[in-house]
């Protein structure tokens, strides 16, 4: 039943793909819910034993939304193999590392997330990256999922009108004439060379609504 989204998205969850071809998949970290529930899909269905797991997390110095990181609190990504991960119920400090700092709770969100990520899917390899915005947050993914030559972006998404002032501003032929409002996950499904699945955590038991190029509205079952 759900054979359509997984493969596009380079599903798994468990044991080996065939023919043992591993893949890089990309998740968009932030310390969101959106981006909790995208890395539990990531780690559920997108990845199996031996394939390749980056947590990205683009910095804007220059925006406000970083003034805000110091009220956030990570989620938990509300499973017994994610536990660990529970930084927004008051997680024991940071494990050390180079990521981004949530301020006020003294915990290092990427090195939480890929302690998780360890406890999950142990023979998965896991690294960070922490990056400096370029022009946008979209084109920024972008550029590094190329270079990355990664196989699945997976980013969280949260359709409301909050998210569609948040998004990409893009506007044709670089003119701010006409420019219109497109959510980043949005951007990243329609001009990415490889598949991007925009994920929508749908409560704890709710399972996700899940967007890719050829699915829309998409729901898979926790």
């Amino acid at each position: 039943m759900h054979a359509s989204i997984q493969d596009a998205a380079g599903g798994g969850g468990s044991g080996s793909r065939n023919g043992n071809q591993s893949r890089k998949v990309m998740v968009v970290a932030d310390p969101t819910r959106e981006s909790a529930g995208a890395l539990q899909y990531a780690l559920a269905h997108a990845v199996v034993d031996h394939d390749e797991l980056i947590l990205l997390h683009v910095e804007n110095p220059n925006s406000w939304r970083n003034t805000l990181s110091t009220i956030l609190k990570m989620p938990s990504l509300g499973s017994s193999t994610t536990a660990s991960m529970d930084v927004g119920g008051g997680s024991t400090g940071g494990r050390g590392g180079s990521g981004a700092v949530v301020e006020g709770e003294g915990v290092d969100f990427l090195e939480e997330m890929k302690h998780a990520c360890k406890g999950a899917q142990p023979k998965v390899k896991v690294r960070a990256m922490k990056v400096e915005i370029d022009k946008d947050r979209a084109t920024t993914i972008l550029f590094h999922s190329k270079t990355q030559k990664v196989d699945v972006i997976v980013i969280g998404q949260k359709r409301n009108i909050t998210s569609a002032l948040l998004g990409y501003r893009r506007s044709g032929g670089g003119s701010m004439k006409g420019a219109r409002m497109i959510d980043t996950a949005e951007y990243l499904i329609q001009h990415s060379t490889c598949t991007c699945v925009a994920v929508q955590r749908k409560g704890q038991h709710g399972g996700y609504v899940l967007n890719t190029k050829t699915q829309r509205n998409f729901w898979l079952l926790a």
